[in-house]
């Protein structure tokens, strides 16, 4: 096999860090290639099936202390680079890769055939929604192309399917695994603070990101100071950008309520404002964004306006759950971090707001300044709240807030301070956690007012993701709306 294969060689030693989907993927992967794949996780339970299934599992200890037996070293992205494997071998000179750079180098190779072109979207937020619309005009273009990454299927999975393009959606977490990976064109859609706890420091999260620009195109979002800093450094030979504003050369962005391509045509108008089904500026820097991946390989302008036309928004995303007595409920549970709850309030007048759970390290200051003044109100949930009602208290003094507070949580530090509490039971499902949160948001909210679940926060301290915190959401809300309360 090529160089581009490095140390992963028919006979190999290999192992696999992660059981979940990834590794599954990774070893389905090795196996094609003869190597001798081991897996390990810090969850045996999660181990067992594999045991079951014939693959030589290992406990983590075991894997670390053994290290120096592998050529190689496959993580699954969630794994951080400060646990025991990784660091032993780093410490042990064995190289690690990320699922996204395997996947990178074995297309590269032409183990599977010609290789692909690939357009990888990153940034905090806005990612799936970018992905899946570039997925859209690629195909409305008639190229070839695989929806995959971050959102769907991994990389490794599709490899197999005939395609000329790869539209891969690439978290933080997979780039910072990733350094070979130089797609035909990557953007950076915005980078705010976010998994301080995985990567350390906002620069090192910022840097992951960046990874995105290093191929052919380099595309970054021109009204996010953070993004547009990283395009001067990127060593991509074409750079482009994209804002809200009229488009200078080499940028696309709006005239006249019409997306307008500077950077691959000369001013070629692509789609109207109206045909776009995302609500609010988000919506438009999402189109842009996939629109000048598109337009790198070639796509026309026809079949990006028919695109956006018939895009449909994917679910939990802005999603509009019911509207009862002049009062709309929408679900952005995806929004998971406080630069995409910002964007999500920004795109209606009033809101009330339910927000909290895992902050991941990340302040909510800066956000709370920029939308008390579309706040009729706020209803905080899960283990972060505290801090949400202190940001709140401190930008926001007016606004009422009333805090969902289950039983073994009384008396925590500031959840009774400048708020109104509602206690449920110790140990209440999210059910009713959403339910209770549905039902004093709504005895807040006035005809004209958007009841917003854009939490600001992970999920998983009280529901099993994003998608289960939405679902409890919309139930809630059409219980109460049904109940006709």
């Amino acid at each position: 096999m090529p160089d581009v294969l490095g140390p992963l060689v028919s006979g190999e030693r290999v192992l696999v860090v992660g059981a979940g989907v990834t590794g599954r993927a990774a070893l389905a992967a090795l196996r094609r290639l003869d190597a001798r794949a081991d897996l390990t996780d810090d969850r045996p339970a999660a181990l067992a099936p594999y045991a079951a299934d014939g693959v030589a599992v290992i406990d983590p200890g075991a894997a670390a202390a053994q290290i120096a037996d592998y050529a190689l070293l496959v993580i699954s992205p969630g794994v951080p680079p400060n646990a025991p494997v990784p660091v032993a071998a780093a410490a042990a000179g064995v190289p690690v890769w990320g699922d996204m750079e395997l996947a990178w180098r074995l297309d590269q190779s032409g183990h599977y055939g010609p290789p692909r072109r690939w357009l990888v979207v990153t940034g905090t937020n806005g990612k799936t929604t970018t992905t899946s619309m570039l997925q859209a005009m690629l195909t409305a273009g008639g190229q070839t192309s695989l929806l995959c990454g971050n959102i769907g299927d991994p990389v490794l999975d599709v490899l197999a399917q005939p395609s000329q393009l790869l539209a891969v959606e690439a978290s933080s977490f997979q780039l910072f695994w990733s350094e070979s990976v130089r797609p035909a064109a990557g953007v950076v859609l915005n980078v705010a603070e976010d998994h301080l706890d995985w990567h350390g420091s906002p620069a090192h999260y910022a840097a992951a990101k960046a990874k995105v620009l290093t191929g052919r195109v380099a595309v970054v979002g021109l009204d996010d100071p953070w993004a547009a800093s990283l395009l001067g450094p990127a060593p991509a030979p074409v750079k482009v950008g994209f804002r809200l504003g009229a488009p200078g050369p080499g940028e696309l962005g709006v005239v006249d309520g019409m997306l307008v391509d500077r950077a691959f045509a000369d001013g070629i108008a692509l789609a109207p404002l109206d045909s776009i089904p995302v609500a609010g500026p988000v919506g438009v820097l999402d189109a842009l964004a996939a629109a000048a991946l598109a337009r790198s390989v070639g796509t026309p302008a026809a079949a990006i306006a028919a695109a956006l036309a018939s895009f449909t928004v994917g679910r939990h995303r802005a999603e509009l759950v019911a509207v009862r007595d002049g009062v709309s409920y929408v679900d952005d549970s995806k929004a998971t971090n406080p630069h995409a709850a910002e964007a999500s309030i920004r795109a209606y007048p009033k809101v009330v707001w339910i927000a909290g759970g895992l902050l991941k390290g990340a302040s909510v200051d800066a956000l709370v300044t920029a939308v008390a003044d579309r706040l009729s109100g706020a209803v905080l949930i899960g283990r972060d709240r505290a801090a949400v009602a202190e940001a709140l208290s401190r930008h926001a003094p007016d606004v009422p807030v009333v805090q969902v507070v289950t039983g073994e949580d009384v008396g925590v530090p500031g959840t009774n301070e400048s708020s109104v509490t509602r206690v449920i039971d110790a140990g209440s499902p999210g059910a009713a956690v959403m339910t209770e949160a549905v039902t004093a948001a709504r005895a807040l909210a006035r005809p004209g007012d958007t009841v917003l679940l854009a939490p600001a926060g992970a999920s998983f301290d009280q529901f099993s993701g994003y998608s289960d915190r939405g679902d409890r959401f919309a139930a809630a809300v059409r219980a109460l709306t049904d109940a006709g309360q």
